[in-house]
């Protein structure tokens, strides 16, 4: 009799100790799945072999970049890596993009927000998006964005393009060099990655790159990756004419005459109050003009 009840002991540790394995196993992925959707609070890093969230929402790019030729065709998607830069290097993936057939086969327009993502200012903006079924891309700061993730995670989450934008936007320190420039960009990558578990490709120069960039500034970026996109439209509303809302409207109306692709920059930090109440009258303009809206990605045409 003891030998039996000895054995029926054991049975149950036995079931015991295989139901916490397997629970411990669940809850371990889980966590992982839970840091890669940006659903830890505390930002913790991406867990090395499972880079990034998967989606329908946006192309996420292989480690050797080859789906990216066949998949970058829907200008309304955008892309992400997996890895970060800094990740590539230790595993020795490719970081320079293949050649890529730039998208410009019919009238697009892109909105792009820089300075974000502000509290106040890129949730008005990112409403109004939404209430129009339109994407548009977000150059961020890492600063605003260790400041402001969860509006961040918001734009990643409601399929709009993220693009790195410098780290603080300090262009006295982030012009000294290209050695400068290209540590802020990885910085801010960082920042992203541990965020929202994915890096973007797409980078904005604070300022645009006229007057800015010297020539080893551009092989820089092309040899980390990145691709850079200035704008050929704007709304004025970072400039000391400080326009209200219909003068930014008519500044857009007069620099998209004549372009197919219109990339349009406006600002989403704070102080940007009449560039929200300018958008929607943006929108129905460039609808009227017979323009789609797309989000920038490495094949997106330069301005």
């Amino acid at each position: 009799m003891d030998k039996k009840v000895w054995r029926i002991a054991v049975l149950i540790l036995l079931i015991i100790v295989f139901a916490g394995v397997a629970g411990y196993t669940s809850w371990q992925r889980a966590g992982i799945r839970s840091a890669a959707s940006g659903g830890n609070e505390g930002g913790a890093a991406l867990q090395q072999d499972e880079p990034g969230p998967e989606s329908d929402a946006y192309i996420l790019s292989r480690g050797d970049y080859s789906n990216l030729a066949v998949e970058l065709t829907d200008v309304s998607r955008p892309v992400y890596d997996r890895y970060t830069l800094s990740q590539r290097r230790e595993k020795g993936l490719p970081t320079v993009l293949p050649p890529l057939a730039v998208y410009d086969k019919e009238k697009v327009a892109y909105l792009t927000f820089d300075d974000g993502p502000d509290h106040k200012n890129t949730p008005a903006i990112l409403d109004i998006l939404k209430n129009n079924g339109i994407h548009a891309t977000f150059y961020v700061t890492g600063q605003m964005c260790e400041k402001n993730p969860d509006i961040l995670r918001r734009i990643f989450q409601e399929g709009h393009a993220i693009g790195n934008h410098s780290y603080d936007h300090d262009y006295k320190k982030l012009y000294q060099s290209k050695d400068h420039f290209m540590a802020e960009l990885e910085q801010t990558d960082e920042v992203i990655f541990r965020l929202i578990g994915v890096r973007p490709f797409i980078v904005r120069a604070p300022g645009g790159t006229a007057g800015m960039f010297s020539a080893d500034f551009y092989p820089a970026l092309t040899e980390a990756g990145y691709v850079e996109h200035d704008w050929n439209v704007s709304s004025e509303d970072a400039t000391p004419k400080r326009p209200d809302a219909a003068q930014q409207i008519r500044f857009v109306d007069q620099m998209t005459n004549g372009k197919n692709t219109a990339l349009v920059l406006m600002h989403c930090c704070g102080g940007k109050e009449q560039t929200v109440k300018a958008l929607q009258g943006i929108i129905d303009l460039l609808r009227a003009k017979g323009y789609r809206f797309g989000v920038v990605t490495p094949i997106t045409p330069h301005p």
